[in-house]
C-alpha cells in the first residue's frame, strides 16, 4: 500500500488546482446549492446536476487542448462517447464518497491537518502559515469550510481506493532487473543536424505545389467563423465603479484585524481514544474510561507523553509522531479540541475531551503570538476586499435584471449596456478552437454563437454563467460559412510546407550517412556538444526518442554510436562513451519497489473491477437524453 505521503500527493494535486483552475471547486459549491431539478442521472437517491457536468465538460475541454495543442477540435466535445466518459468520473465519485460512507470511513482533524501544512503553497519560511492559507482561498472567493470538506472527501475516497492497490505480486527478480536499468547511466555528447541547414537550396516547383494542393484539399479548408458583439457583467469589473469611504475601510481593520496581522498560533500534541458518534453508549464510556486511566499514568511521567501517544493513541496521522499536530490557528481542528487548546499553558495537559472522534488527551506545547501589523501597510488590501464584497453584492442585485433585459430586448444590447452601465463589446473572427480566454473557450457559450439559431435569427443569445461572477451573453454579428481556400490563397503556405520537407529530408539523409561513417570507424566528420551523463529519469535536454535510442544501444566497445530523426524533423547523432552501472539496494528496498511498482500496474484494474460491482449493487439512473448520450 502506498504510505500517507503518497496518498497526500493525490490530496495536493486537488489543492494545486487552486491557483490554476478554480472554477473545479465553483462548479462544487453551485450544484451543492441548486434547487432545481436540471439534473442528469441519480446515483443511489444523490443528484449529479447539469451544472456539475458542464463544469466537469469543460475542465475536459482544457485536458484535451492543452494535451492536443493545434489538432484539437472543440467539436470532439459533442462525442458521446466524451460526455459518457465524463458523466462516468462523476458517478464513480458518487460510489467512491457512498462506500466511504458505508465503511464508517473518517478523516481526523490531524489527518487533515497534516495533509495541509505539507503543501508548499501554505507555507512561508518552510513552515504552514494559516494566513496564507486563508488568504488564498478568500483571493479564489473559497470558504475554508467547503474547501476542507471537499479534501476531506478526497482523502476518504483514497481511503477505498488504497485497499485496491495492496493486491498483485511482483517477483524480487523483476524488480531488480527494472532498478537497475531505470539506474543506469551513460556517457554522451551529440550533435544536431537540422532543416534550417539546408532550406535556403530548397525550391519547390509550381508542378509540386499543384501536386500537393490536389493531393491535401482536405487541409486548405477555411473554418467556419463568427464576429460576435457582446455583453459582460462581471464582479471584478463592478468593482472598479465602486466607492469606498476612508471610514469604511479603517472601519473593517479595527474590525477584522485578525485577517491581517499573523494570528496566534499554537502547538499542541493528543492521544486520542477512538469513540465516533456512531459509536454506542456503552463503547464511549469506555473509550471515556480507558483515557482517565491513562491521563493518571501520563501525570504521573509527563516526560513520556510522546512514549505514550505512540502506544496508544488511535489517531493514525499523529501517532507515529508522539501525537504531535504541529502548529495551528483557530478554526482549524475540532471546535471542543480547539477551546480548549488555546485555554491551556505550555507544558499542560488536559483530559479527556470530548469530540465527534472520541477522547482526547492533550499537552500544549508551545505558543506562537500573533503580530499585528499597521493600517497604512493593509489600506489598500482592505480597500480591494471592500470593493470586492459591495461589487459581488451588486452583482447578485444585477444578475437577474440582466438576463431579464437581454432576453426581452432580444435584438439589441443597447437597452441592457445603458441600463446597466455596460460595454457593448466586438469580437474579431472567431472559430469553434479559436477562440480565446476568458470568454470564447467556453463550451456552452460556442456551442451556442455557432448554432443555426444563432447564425439565421442574430439575437441575444441566454446568458451564459463563464464563472460564478461571470455572465456573459452574445449576438452574431457577421458569419462566414466554412470553404474551400484557391490555390492562389495558400500557395505561398504549400510552397514552406514543401521546402520544410525537403529540407528536413536533406538533414535526414545527411545525418544517416554520417552516422555510417562513425560507426564505419571514420573521426572528425562533426563537431560533438560538450559531453554529458544522462540517464531514464535524468534526460538532461535529450528528446525521448533520441534517450530511447540512447538506452535501447547495447555497445560492445567504445565509442558508439546512435542516430534518430528528432522532432525538428532534423537528425541527431549521439556518441555514447561509457556506460554506468547503477548500485542496487539491500533486499528490503527492492522488496518496496516491486509492491510500489506493482501497485501502479495493477491498481487500476482491480480497482475498476470493484466499482464496477459497487455500481451494480446500486440504485443509478442516468438522462442520457438531456446530456446527449447514446447506447
Amino acid at each position: 500500500m502506498f504510505d500517507f505521503v503518497h496518498r497526500r500527493k493525490r490530496v495536493v494535486q486537488v489543492i494545486m488546482v487552486i491557483a490554476v483552475l478554480p472554477f473545479l471547486f465553483w462548479g462544487l459549491e453551485s450544484y451543492q446549492n441548486e434547487d432545481g431539478e436540471d439534473y442528469i442521472a441519480i446515483v443511489s437517491g444523490e443528484k449529479i446536476h447539469r451544472q456539475e457536468f458542464d463544469q466537469s465538460l469543460r475542465n475536459r475541454y482544457l485536458a484535451m487542448r492543452d494535451a492536443m495543442g493545434d489538432s484539437f477540435d472543440i467539436s470532439m466535445l459533442d462525442d458521446p462517447r466524451v460526455r459518457a466518459s465524463v458523466l462516468e468520473e462523476l458517478i464513480q465519485t458518487r460510489l467512491l464518497n457512498q462506500e466511504a460512507a458505508r465503511l464508517r470511513f473518517a478523516i481526523t482533524d490531524s489527518q487533515l491537518v497534516s495533509a495541509l501544512q505539507s503543501v508548499p503553497q501554505f507555507q512561508q519560511d518552510n513552515e504552514f502559515s494559516n494566513q496564507l492559507y486563508r488568504e488564498l482561498l478568500s483571493d479564489q472567493g473559497m470558504e475554508v469550510v467547503t474547501f476542507e470538506t471537499n479534501i476531506r472527501q478526497e482523502m476518504m475516497r483514497n481511503q477505498v481506493i488504497d485497499g485496491y492497490l495492496k493486491n498483485g505480486f511482483i517477483s524480487n527478480t523483476v524488480a531488480k532487473n527494472i532498478m537497475r536499468l531505470s539506474g543506469e547511466k551513460r556517457e554522451i555528447s551529440s550533435v544536431h543536424i537540422e532543416p534550417d541547414q539546408f532550406i535556403s537550396k530548397m525550391k519547390p516547383s509550381n508542378d509540386e505545389i499543384k501536386e500537393y494542393y490536389g493531393n491535401h484539399q482536405a487541409d486548405f479548408k477555411q473554418s467556419e467563423e463568427v464576429q460576435i458583439e457582446y455583453l459582460v457583467l462581471s464582479v471584478d469589473d463592478l468593482a472598479k465603479n465602486i466607492q469606498v469611504s476612508s471610514e469604511e475601510i479603517k472601519g473593517y481593520f479595527d474590525e477584522h484585524k485578525a485577517e491581517f496581522g499573523q494570528m496566534e498560533e499554537r502547538q499542541a500534541s493528543h492521544i486520542l481514544l477512538s469513540a465516533p458518534a456512531t459509536a454506542s453508549d456503552a463503547d464511549k464510556e469506555a473509550a471515556r474510561s480507558k483515557a482517565e486511566e491513562l491521563l493518571l499514568q501520563i501525570k504521573q511521567a509527563p516526560q513520556d507523553f510522546a512514549k505514550f501517544a505512540k502506544e496508544h493513541s488511535q489517531d493514525a496521522g499523529s501517532s507515529d509522531k508522539g501525537g504531535d499536530l504541529g502548529f495551528f490557528g483557530r478554526d482549524t481542528m475540532d471546535k471542543a479540541f480547539e477551546d480548549e487548546v488555546f485555554q491551556m499553558e505550555p507544558e499542560e495537559i488536559r483530559g479527556p475531551i470530548q469530540t465527534g472522534f472520541g477522547f482526547h488527551i492533550i499537552k500544549l506545547s508551545a505558543i506562537k503570538n500573533g503580530e499585528n501589523i499597521n493600517f497604512d501597510e493593509v489600506k489598500d488590501e482592505v480597500e480591494k476586499k471592500l470593493r470586492k464584497q459591495k461589487s459581488s453584492k451588486d452583482f447578485g442585485e444585477k444578475a437577474e435584471e440582466f438576463r431579464n433585459i437581454v432576453y426581452e430586448e432580444n435584438e439589441s444590447f443597447q437597452l441592457a449596456a445603458e441600463t446597466l452601465k455596460l460595454s457593448i463589446q466586438k469580437s474579431d473572427w472567431i472559430s469553434r478552437t479559436s477562440g480565446k480566454e476568458p470568454y470564447f473557450t467556453n463550451v456552452k457559450l460556442l456551442q451556442i454563437i455557432f448554432s443555426e439559431d444563432s447564425i439565421n435569427n442574430r439575437n441575444n443569445s441566454e446568458v451564459i454563467e463563464i464563472t460564478q461572477d461571470t455572465l456573459i451573453s452574445a449576438r452574431v454579428l457577421k458569419h462566414k460559412p466554412a470553404a474551400m481556400l484557391s490555390i492562389a490563397e495558400v500557395k505561398e503556405k504549400i510552397f514552406e510546407i514543401l521546402a520544410n520537407q525537403k529540407a528536413s529530408d536533406q538533414a535526414v539523409k545527411n545525418g544517416k550517412e554520417k552516422l555510417e561513417k562513425l560507426q564505419k570507424g571514420e573521426k572528425d566528420i562533426v563537431k560533438w556538444d560538450p559531453n554529458q551523463t544522462v540517464a531514464r529519469n535524468d534526460p538532461k535536454d535529450l528528446e525521448e526518442d533520441v534517450l530511447r535510442a540512447v538506452f535501447k544501444a547495447k555497445p560492445f566497445s567504445f565509442p558508439a554510436y546512435v542516430g534518430v530523426i528528432n522532432s525538428q524533423g532534423g537528425f541527431s547523432l549521439v556518441r555514447i562513451s561509457n556506460v554506468i552501472k547503477t548500485e542496487l539496494p539491500d533486499e528490503e528496498k527492492i522488496k518496496i519497489f516491486g509492491k510500489q511498482l506493482q501497485q501502479q500496474v495493477y491498481a487500476q484494474e482491480e480497482l475498476s473491477s470493484y466499482l464496477s460491482a459497487v455500481k451494480q449493487r446500486s440504485d443509478l439512473t442516468v438522462m442520457k437524453d438531456r446530456i446527449e448520450i447514446k447506447e
